[in-house]
């Protein structure tokens, strides 16, 4: 256990490290005049952007609310791809005509880029939520749908034919049996998902948006702000690690015997 410890210390060490080095050489190649300052900020002028949008917002939106428009528009759209692609996936895990429904649907589309069928979507809802709030909705789907359907089909029939030697029913087997079982690949699916819909969410917010963390940074982009897009790729990447790290906490909460032998 204390090799363990000492390992998990050693490893944020490095990670803390690596950071650290790479503040460095952006501070001392932005000082020393290595890169032109027009595509490569300063860290300090990166900071006062931030003062800056943080007190006076950007085209009429505080930073916050930007964060939040692109947040209420992943919330939405993973929420919905949750509560329908977890009881899909499991009920076409469990019975194949079920799969044989949504399978060839979710094998079509799943391939596609979502950019491919965004404009679709923008000229059936519009170009406000809606249109993002579905194109985020079916890009997270699919990974949560795949996920739940494999789980399903690794359980052990041996584990199922056990239950029911002990008279258990088809709703006991089900939520004490299958649902514990596929809890690990569930989360795995989540976090696919959720990484996919964060990335698709940025780059519609690019292609068709007023607000949002995407949108500044392409809007930023057009007035040659630098040091704005390197704030907005920041937010992104750090809104990014704490998204992951939130599934990851629930996983560690509803699935404590993950990992355990």
């Amino acid at each position: 256990m204390a090799m363990i410890k000492k390992k998990t210390t050693c490893e944020k060490m490095l990670t803390i490290g690596t950071i650290l080095i790479i503040l460095v050489l952006w501070f001392v190649s932005t000082a020393l005049g290595w890169v032109d300052f027009k595509l490569v900020p300063s860290p300090q002028s990166v900071w006062a952007a931030f003062i800056d949008i943080m007190k006076n917002g950007y085209k009429n939106y505080t930073l916050l609310q930007h964060l939040g428009a692109s947040m209420e528009r992943l919330g939405i759209a993973f929420f919905w791809a949750v509560v329908t692609a977890i009881p899909l996936g499991l009920a076409s895990g469990y019975n194949s005509k079920i799969r044989a429904v949504f399978e060839p649907i979710i094998d079509f589309y799943r391939p596609l880029p979502p950019l491919a069928y965004y404009t679709l979507l923008v000229l059936w809802l519009g170009i406000e939520n809606g249109s993002k709030i579905a194109l985020l909705f079916l890009a997270s789907f699919a990974p949560i749908y795949i996920s739940c359907v494999s789980a399903v089909m690794k359980i052990k029939e041996d584990y199922i034919n056990s239950a029911y030697t002990i008279g258990a029913s088809k709703m006991q087997i089900f939520f004490h049996v299958i649902f514990p079982a596929c809890l690990p690949d569930i989360f795995i699916g989540l976090r696919t998902a959720l990484g996919v819909a964060y990335t698709t969410l940025v780059s519609a917010e690019m292609v068709a948006a007023n607000s949002g963390i995407g949108w500044m940074v392409l809007d930023a982009s057009r007035y040659l702000r630098s040091d704005i897009i390197f704030l907005g790729i920041i937010i992104m990447g750090i809104t990014g690690i704490l998204l992951d790290r939130g599934i990851l906490f629930i996983e560690h909460k509803v699935v404590p015997w993950e990992g355990k032998e």
